[in-house]
């Protein structure tokens, strides 16, 4: 298991300096990063949406 621990790559590993991103790449993962969390946002409001309509009605009206 310390083989593979020594072979694992961390960001720790890398060149000091690591990767400059140009303002233009930072830009874009920017927007990047706010479509996803739009994404999932809206995956969220969907499923409670849907869950609110299939189980809504049977919580008015409960049998027994």
């Amino acid at each position: 298991m310390g083989a593979l621990n020594a072979m694992a790559v961390t960001p720790r590993a890398r060149a000091p300096d690591g990767v400059q991103l140009t303002p233009q790449q930072i830009r874009n993962r920017n927007l990047r990063n706010i479509a996803i969390g739009l994404c999932v946002a809206f995956l969220v409001v969907l499923f409670y949406v849907i869950t609110i309509v299939k189980v809504g009605p049977a919580i008015l009206h409960p049998e027994g």
